[in-house]
């Protein structure tokens, strides 16, 4: 083995940069759609989500984990299909996961109507209720189909 098979390719250290800043940068995307996910959750439902789930209310956790991890599963294919451009990944990622979270706060809403469960009841509950696992399916299989939609 000599020294010169030993030697990284020339560009190794831009693209480490490169990929470092894209990590960083969808990671900030993420955050961002997350955040502004569980606040229209938060505003569209009765009462306060953010103090329900640090009050530990069960069902406030399970509905609101199920929400965030279904906006995972859209930004997860938005960048997966952007296939390296960063620029247009970022940007799939935000209008995508903000076109996710209307249409998870609106099936929600629809959901609640159809099948007359009351989510405001729900979230309040010191105990687990079985209907909290239904409104938290709601928001996973919309995440998938707006996920798949993407692709």
């Amino acid at each position: 083995m000599t020294v010169s098979s030993l030697a990284l390719e020339p560009g190794f250290g831009a693209n480490v940069v490169r990929g470092i800043g894209a990590i960083a940068l969808y990671a900030v995307v993420g955050l961002l759609l997350m955040l502004v996910g569980f606040y229209a959750i938060d505003l569209t439902t009765p009462g306060k989500l953010n103090q329900m789930v640090r009050a530990g209310s069960p069902n406030a956790v399970v509905i609101t984990a199920s929400g965030l991890l279904s906006m995972a599963f859209i930004v997860v294919v938005a960048i997966y299909n952007a296939a390296g451009k960063l620029t247009e990944g970022l940007l799939l990622a935000l209008i995508f996961g903000l076109v996710g979270i209307v249409v998870q706060v609106l099936a929600v809403r629809l959901l609640e109507w159809a099948t007359r469960i009351d989510i405001g009841a729900i979230l309040r509950a010191d105990q687990f209720t079985p209907a909290s696992l239904v409104v938290a399916s709601a928001h996973l299989g919309l995440g998938l189909v707006v996920a798949v939609a993407i692709s």
